[in-house]
Parts: C-alpha cells; sequence; structure tokens
C-alpha cells in the first residue's frame, strides 16, 4: 500500500478552476485504480503554513545551541513544530501530487511557503562535502498546473517558473520521477476552452491509473 499526498495550491473548488477540476478527476482515477491506497488531502489554502520568519530562525538557533523544544517561546514552538510536522508528513508519504494554477509565471505564494516548510536538512536532503544530496530516491511527483496561455512551447516557454521550479526541487530531494499535466490555453482560445478542459480531464484520468 502507498500513501499518496494530495497537495492544492488554490483558493477555488473545481467548479471554478481549471486546474482542480483536472486535478480532482485524477485523483477520483487514481482512487479507483488503486482502491488499497491511502490518499491524504492538504489544501494548502486552509492549512497553517508558517513562513520562515525571525521566530523560526530563533527557534532553529536555539535548538542547534543544545536548547530544549520545550524551552522555546510559545511562538516559537509553534512556528517550528509545526514546520517540523509538514516536512515528517512530506517524507511519510510516497506519491505527491501538487495541484496549481500558474499566477504571473508561477504559482500562488502559499505554495511557496510550502516548499521552504519542507526543504530540511537531514529530511528531505543532506549536506555532504560533495555537496547537497536528496534523501527521497524512492518517490515519485506529480504537478498538475493550469495556464491561461500555451507555456509548453514556443517563446512563453521560457517565462513559465512554476513547474520549472517544483522540478528543480524534486531533482534536489532526489525524487527520480516527475511528470506535469498541463491545462492551458483556455483563457487565449475562450472558443476551445471546454474541450481544453474536457482533454486535460481525460488525460488526467488515464494518467491515474498508472501513477
Amino acid at each position: 500500500m502507498a500513501t499518496v499526498l494530495y497537495i492544492t495550491a488554490h483558493p477555488h473548488d473545481e467548479t471554478q478552476s481549471y486546474s482542480m477540476a483536472a486535478g480532482k478527476a485524477f485523483i477520483e482515477s487514481y482512487r479507483e485504480s488503486h482502491p488499497n491506497d491511502e490518499v491524504i488531502y492538504l489544501d494548502l489554502y486552509k492549512e497553517n503554513i508558517p513562513h520562515i520568519d525571525a521566530d523560526v530562525f530563533s527557534g532553529w538557533g536555539k535548538l542547534r545551541s543544545g536548547t530544549a523544544f520545550d524551552q522555546l517561546s510559545a511562538q516559537e514552538k509553534e512556528k517550528v513544530g509545526r514546520l517540523s510536522q509538514l516536512t515528517d508528513q512530506f517524507v511519510a508519504a510516497d506519491k505527491y501530487v501538487f495541484v496549481t494554477p500558474m499566477w504571473n509565471f508561477s504559482f500562488p505564494p502559499i505554495m511557496k511557503a510550502y516548499i521552504d516548510s519542507i526543504c530540511t536538512a537531514g529530511k528531505t536532503f543532506k549536506y555532504t562535502e560533495q555537496g547537497p544530496v536528496g534523501l527521497l530516491t524512492d518517490k515519485k511527483a506529480l504537478h498538475i498546473q493550469a495556464r491561461g496561455g500555451i507555456y509548453s512551447e514556443g517563446p512563453a516557454a521560457d517565462m513559465e517558473m512554476g513547474h520549472r521550479y517544483l522540478g528543480i526541487i524534486m531533482q534536489f530531494f532526489g525524487i527520480p520521477s516527475f511528470e506535469g499535466l498541463f491545462v492551458e490555453g483556455h483563457n487565449q482560445f475562450p472558443d476551445r476552452a471546454q474541450e481544453i478542459k474536457e482533454k486535460a480531464i481525460a488525460q488526467a484520468q488515464e494518467l491515474a491509473k498508472t501513477f
């Protein structure tokens, strides 16, 4: 049995969001195809995702100097403890599905905050004399992303930074398999929007069977 962490970063649901519609189709098909696997839903807009701020740096510094966790301030314990929970949850999963829109050539800032929370030395990667080495070498990941224009080819391809960033992070973690499923062009070609959406949903359903 595998554990899938289904991570969404969109303020809207599948009735308003193309990425969420494709994501829902994917995860429903996945559950049908893999009935024994566990799926954990993580809606970043409804979760407590601490930003790395002065409290976090202070708490980490105290822990590195030998201070016990229960000796941290209330804010330090809350934030540092939550970051540790998020990292442990990520490490414990076997597969990851990220669902985001493309905003300003990237993804919503809450996704960056989440990625920051799980970039933890000793858990998702480690430092060596040869540089950082990823520790999640037996995992796989998928990014479902909706883009109003066409960014998978042509001059605009170099402008897309969200999927490329996630790919770099997955590589940094040592994750050997990272795929992308893109819903794109529905704003650029509004007369084809429904066709584009239906095609992406069908692709998501098929991909889920072998993911």
